[in-house]
């Protein structure tokens, strides 16, 4: 490796995608992991500026234009630096309709406290 290219896991650590290196290494031996489209294997993956990372991170697939390579894992700020978002994350919407855990008050069968209140209400118990 030269000075103009750095080992991915170390890369993904330092651009504080990942918590820890080791994470990093087991995202690249998953086999989930592309460079400009190769899949990677191994994290002694040489990555250069200007490569196109394709990865999978929580519910997202991340894909990202390398910048800069970095020194060192630093503050977010300085990490954010090092890449460039191709496609952000979209924010979640609320879904239009309760789920199925969930209703409106009012709407559907009364919980135990709603049945109790109205128990009280018509002079029972």
């Amino acid at each position: 490796m030269n000075a103009e290219s750095l080992r991915v896991d170390k890369w993904l650590w330092y651009a504080r995608f990942l918590k820890s290196r080791t994470l990093a290494a087991r995202l690249c031996a998953s086999r989930r992991l592309r460079i400009n489209g190769t899949t990677v294997t191994k994290p002694h993956h040489a990555l250069k500026a200007g490569d196109v990372l394709t990865f999978p991170l929580g519910r997202h697939i991340r894909v990202i234009r390398v910048s800069a390579l970095g020194a060192r894992r630093g503050p977010a700020t300085e990490a954010r630096t090092l890449y460039e978002d191709l496609e952000p994350p979209q924010a979640r919407t609320p879904p239009s309709a309760p789920s199925a855990g969930e209703r409106e008050r009012g709407a559907g069968r009364p919980t135990k406290a709603e049945r109790r209140a109205t128990d009280r209400l018509k002079g029972g118990r």
